[in-house]
Order: C-alpha cells, then structure tokens, then sequence
C-alpha cells in the first residue's frame, strides 16, 4: 500500500501546477480528486448531483464548487466543499497536488485538487447537494469496460473530446455515467499516475503529457477569450 501512494505522490507531484493560472480572469471553481487505496488498488471517489439542484441534477462529478472569498486558494475551495458535500473533513486529506484547470460550460476555471483519503472514511452526504457517494478503480479510466467518445463544441466554439464512461458499480448495483469534465480530469490523473497508454484516443501527446495538457488547456482559453474579445 504504502509503495503504491508513494509512486502516486512522485508521479503526481511532476505534474503540479501550483498558482499557475491563478490570474487568469476568469471565476473560479475547484474540485476535491480523493484517491484511497482498496484491495491492493487505487480508487477515486465519486458523487452524485442532488435531483434538487439546479445544475446538472443527477450528474456524477467530485466533490467541490465555486471559491468563496473566504477562500485562500484553491485547495481550501475543494476541501471546503468536500466537507460541506460528503462530511471529509480537510484535516482528513493529504493534499498532493493540483493538476492542469479545465474550463467548465459556465466558463468557470476549475482547478483539480488531488488528494490521498482514508479508505475507512465513512461518508455522510449531504441531501442537499448529494443523493450518492461510490468509488472506481482509477485503471477504469486507462481501461474501461464500457466507454464512449463523441465530438463536444464548447459554448467558444472549440471543438474537443467528450469522454464517457459506464461503471457498472457492484456495491449499489447499478451503472454510473462519468463524462463531461469529470471525466476529462479522471483520465488525465490516470494517465499520469499510470503512465501507460489508455484503450482509446486522448487529446494528448502521451510522450510529452505535461506540455501537451498546457497547451491543450491554453488552446481552451484563448477560445473563449477570443469569443469575449468579439462580443465587446
């Protein structure tokens, strides 16, 4: 286990990105990446939307939001509001690194937060906010049993790769849909924890992942900044 996490870290800790992005304007968004070791094997946490949520309700995303101003960065963002969804709480979290931003259909910045949990965390979802709470082995995102991929158009008109993976969950009995940019962030952390290549296509230069991503990422930006230049 412990030379399992401890690969993980090395790994991830190349890819960090720290304050990069951070003056980018754009409004800010982070969510929590929680990684546990079960079985011999890395899993990821995942929830369900709330049905009672405006946005996306029923949706599988991670935990996490929008940065309030109470905020320092964004890692207190992500570990607010995995407290506030699923009752982690931050000291509960060792917090690894920050991997490359996406830009939600909002046009938030959202930044993923990656951190090692307790595989005995008992979780206590908020209602409000969350209807489930489940893991997936994290090789199910180099590796799926049941993926698809089609072409997205974001709202800047930057054409990309939509992930979609069905995760048959044997604990609830029932399959999860994980696409959109939840998706987008479980295959990037995969790809650099495993460092293999996936069963399907990505947007990457898998030989060069780090400088491929920042540039898969600004080509992102520059779109919808290009789209806010022609709207002035």
């Amino acid at each position: 286990r412990q030379g399992l996490m401890e690969e993980a870290r090395r790994r991830l800790r190349e890819f960090d990105i720290g304050d990069k992005f951070c003056r980018l304007p754009l409004p800010r968004a982070a969510v929590l990446l929680p990684l546990m070791v079960r079985r011999g094997r890395l899993h990821l946490l995942l929830t369900v939307r709330s049905m009672q949520l405006r946005r996306s309700p029923g949706e599988v995303c991670f935990p996490g939001g929008k940065r309030e101003a109470t905020d320092k960065d964004d890692i207190d963002t992500a570990l607010r509001e995995a407290k506030e969804e699923v009752g982690l709480q931050p000291e509960k979290v060792e917090v690894i690194c920050r991997l490359m931003p996406g830009i939600d259909k909002m046009n938030n910045l959202v930044t993923p937060v990656v951190g090692f949990i307790e595989d005995t965390f008992q979780v206590t979802p908020n209602p409000d906010e969350v209807s489930e709470v489940f893991v997936v082995p994290l090789e199910y995102f180099v590796k799926p049993l049941n993926y698809k991929a089609f072409s997205y158009e974001t709202s800047s008109g930057y054409l990309t790769r939509m992930h979609c993976f069905i995760y048959d969950d044997q604990e609830h009995k029932r399959s999860f849909k994980i696409w959109g940019l939840t998706a987008h962030f479980a295959v990037f952390l995969a790809l650099v924890i495993f460092g293999e290549r996936p069963t399907f296509e990505v947007d990457y230069d898998l030989d060069n992942l780090m400088s491929s991503s920042e540039n898969y990422f600004i080509n992102l930006y520059a779109s919808i900044y290009e789209r806010k230049k022609s709207n002035l």
